[in-house]
């Protein structure tokens, strides 16, 4: 059977289709819609003679001829994609836009110290972010990239690490712990006012420490909860209560003297921040850009 440039462009549908085992995030990889990929698929099928898709109400899984065909194409169009992608380094500047769904810290913590050389070396790349702690889908939601904890990375993504291990620890505003004390154990939050923190799934985190005890998570007592670290710091140095959050994050407040760390023998190292993508895409340039300069500029270690 001789290929033809439709039947190219309609296998690179139903690679999509495996991927994502979903007409609609196909479209959204590919940029067209739902219907053009079913309408591409049943004509690949037609042409081959073979069922590769089977599609009922509630889920898209493929044949054993798909599944067959799936894994003798993935390679080899990845690497015609990483071809293309490598010609990126002959042209004189990097274009295009990029868009990114990011935690909420790591937006001014990571990305805001790269978007001056950014802005300077690329002129014509354009970046889209989103500063979110709300988990989605990022193909879902048309995003090229997402940011956020290490143990919070999708499995079916490619990961790459961007920074050092967090590390978390308390805070208070002096004229709090003047009025209530200062705790010296995390058992001592129970008796304390403490602020909320809300994760991008609704849970509320418990409070995790490592100390001479061991490791210990604490459902602290919360009349105010936010899930904006940000919101959190401002309401603790207004006196509201007791913080929870990065040291990176809670640090200008250290050095100006509007929060003081409390706990010091208690805190606890949490996982890194990650971008992450999917794992069978031609990476943009513009993101393979940024990932660069992050890594090059090291804003929270590496």
């Amino acid at each position: 059977m001789q290929i033809s440039r439709s039947d190219l462009a309609d296998l690179a549908y139903f690679l999509a289709i495996a991927r994502h085992r979903s007409f609609r995030r196909a479209g959204l990889e590919l940029g067209v819609t739902a219907s053009a990929i079913s309408h591409a698929l049943k004509g690949l099928e037609q042409r081959l003679g073979v069922r590769l898709v089977n599609r009922t109400n509630r889920s898209v899984t493929l044949s054993a001829a798909g599944e067959q065909l799936y894994d003798e194409l993935a390679n080899p169009f990845d690497a015609i994609a990483g071809a293309v992608d490598g010609l990126n380094r002959f042209r004189a500047a990097a274009s295009g836009r990029i868009r990114l769904n990011v935690v909420g810290d790591a937006a001014h913590l990571l990305l805001a110290p790269a978007m001056g050389r950014l802005a300077e070396d690329f002129p014509d790349l354009e970046i889209d972010i989103v500063a979110s702690n709300r988990m989605v889908d990022v193909i879902a939601e048309g995003f090229d990239a997402g940011i956020r904890h290490g143990g919070t990375v999708p499995e079916d993504m490619i990961a790459q690490r961007l920074s050092a291990e967090l590390r978390w620890v308390v805070a208070a505003a002096p004229s709090y712990l003047e009025r209530h004390g200062t705790p010296t154990h995390p058992d001592d939050l129970l008796t304390h006012r403490c602020l909320g923190v809300r994760l991008g799934d609704d849970r509320i985190y418990r409070w995790e420490f490592t100390g001479e005890d061991g490791d210990l998570e604490i459902a602290v007592p919360s009349r105010i909860t936010a899930d904006d670290s940000r919101t959190m710091m401002a309401m603790a140095v207004a006196g509201a209560g007791l913080t929870y959050g990065t040291e990176a994050a809670m640090q200008p407040f250290f050095t100006s003297g509007a929060l003081r760390p409390v706990l010091g023998n208690w805190v606890a190292t949490g996982s890194a921040y990650h971008i992450y993508y999917p794992s069978r895409r031609q990476m943009p340039a513009g993101l393979r850009l940024l990932i660069e300069v992050i890594r090059e500029m090291q804003p929270l270690g590496i």
